[in-house]
């Protein structure tokens, strides 16, 4: 069955680092895009980073210079490692994969379950 699963997330101050993972599984042949969308209490969801199968990166401006996403092809794991953190990062953070091919079906869009940020002042 094919699934995305997060890790990482948590309470930290601002200024502080953080990391999150997520990791696809379910007999996957190939995945195009992987990446994290955030979403803030009382706000829309909204983009944070996205890596291509060929490591071409895409981030939010809010997040520029202090997030880095990061992929393992082998491992059909992203990595989102999160640097000055502001309280405004706060938010559930959801991965994603895109044009997921696996053995038997091709899924446009899989979403994770969601990890919680919460970056006090």
């Amino acid at each position: 069955q094919l699934q995305l699963v997060g890790s990482g997330g948590g309470l930290v101050q601002a200024g502080e680092s953080l990391g999150l993972s997520c990791a696809a599984s379910g007999s996957i042949s190939s995945i195009n895009a992987m990446g994290w969308h955030r979403q803030a209490p009382g706000k829309q969801r909204e983009l944070v980073a996205t890596v291509t199968s060929g490591g071409r990166t895409n981030y939010a401006d809010s997040v520029k210079g202090r997030f880095t996403i990061s992929r393992d092809n082998a491992k059909n794991t992203v990595y989102l490692q999160m640097t000055s953190l502001k309280p405004e990062d706060t938010a559930v953070y959801y991965c994603y994969a895109t044009d997921v091919i696996t053995t038997i079906h091709r899924h446009l869009e899989v979403w994770g379950q969601g990890t919680l940020v919460t970056v006090s002042s």
